[in-house]
């Protein structure tokens, strides 16, 4: 399962300002919560205290709560990795090595009594979790989870990010990365330049970040490093399908109702016979045969552009294409609308057979 999340920090932050952000999150079906535990200072108590109100109410609101420590963590907290019982009294489900022990340790703690998942570091990129695995771990109780990134230009290069996260999915673990909320700024360090897992995201909408994690298939959760996400953005998350490659469009203002109706309402999937030229959604053709598909706009094609062939095309009329390169055109191809510029990049994740749909941009 897919799911969003929202992070939370109450040493930075109010119980009832993060009650409320609790409370919008889980309104737009948000299912988990990161807290950090990792810059936390003052007293035991205090601290038991603050997190357990606000851990407590997350559950009572249905999400996962995971919470971020060190082995400094377990030292300066008096707690040992063979109990856990601090973190089950207030509350957890889990816990998020940020640094890791030897691996035996690891592999014992996913045996913990009160059955807490612990959650590995997935960015680090060493063996850290075969060794974890050699140990004959607990696999039902281990979870992978990316680093975030304030500092400008130190977040995780793509390629780095796709080869740490296959050895998860390898072992069939969910994994979770983060993205940046523009709007947001608190988190558990004072450098304030966005808060991400892939530094590429640092300035992009939140949403595409969200369909490129989920677009490469290696990430299961999505969650927001830093808070508070405006409405908007937890909105605009909420709305998207994990499963379903949603690409964001305009259409031409002068589309015909049956074209426009094709590309927003019809099923799609790319065609499982592939071109380096276009992806291929064939049905509309079939629906529509007989339908007079009429030449209203035939400049040449470039990558992004949303096509429907006309009747000149004969059993091809009615056919939806997505360029992926710059074509000429013959005249015998309607241009009925583009991928946002922004999403284009995306159209290289669809694979053959894969389903996609497309969504109209709205005006902010």
């Amino acid at each position: 399962m897919r799911r969003l999340g929202i992070s939370v920090y109450p040493n930075h932050s109010s119980v009832s300002e993060i009650r409320d952000y609790i409370d919008l999150a889980a309104g737009y079906n948000f299912k988990r919560v990161f807290t950090c535990l990792l810059s936390v200072e003052g007293d035991k108590e205090t601290i038991v205290q603050e997190f357990t109100d606000v851990i407590t109410y997350a559950k009572e609101k249905g999400m996962e709560v995971i919470a971020d420590v060190s082995p400094k963590v377990f030292g300066e907290l008096g707690i040992s990795y063979n109990d856990l019982t601090f973190f089950k009294e207030i509350g957890a489900d889990g816990i998020r090595l940020d640094m890791g022990f030897t691996g035996n340790e690891e592999s014992i703690m996913t045996f913990n009594p009160q059955d807490l998942k612990i959650e590995l570091n997935i960015s680090n990129g060493t063996k850290y979790l075969d060794n974890i695995m050699s140990y004959q771990a607990n696999a039902a109780n281990l979870m992978g989870c990316h680093n975030f990134y304030p500092h400008r230009y130190t977040g995780l290069s793509y390629d780095h990010f796709i080869e740490t996260s296959k050895q998860y999915k390898a072992h069939g673990l969910v994994t979770a990365a983060f993205v940046n909320s523009p709007s947001a700024h608190i988190g558990p360090w004072p450098v304030d330049e966005g808060l991400c897992t892939l530094e590429m995201h640092r300035e992009w909408p939140i949403e595409v970040q969200a369909k490129h994690l989920w677009a490469t298939e290696v990430i299961d959760d999505v969650i927001i490093a830093n808070a508070f996400a405006s409405e908007a953005e937890l909105k605009a998350l909420s709305e998207l399908n994990p499963y379903q490659l949603t690409l964001t469009c305009e259409l031409e203002a002068d589309v015909p109702e049956l074209e426009a109706k094709i590309v927003t309402e019809e099923f799609h999937f790319n065609r499982g016979d592939v071109s380096d030229y276009v992806i291929r959604s064939t049905q509309s053709r079939v629906k529509y045969k007989g339908h007079e598909f009429v030449p209203f706009h035939t400049p040449d094609m470039k990558k992004g552009d949303i096509i429907i062939e006309t009747s000149l095309y004969a059993h091809y009329a009615g056919e939806l294409q997505v360029a992926l390169q710059p074509m000429k055109n013959s005249g015998k191809s309607n241009i009925v609308g583009h991928i946002v510029e922004e999403e284009q990049f995306l159209l290289d994740y669809l694979k053959p057979w894969q389903k996609f749909q497309f969504k109209l941009k709205t005006s902010n």
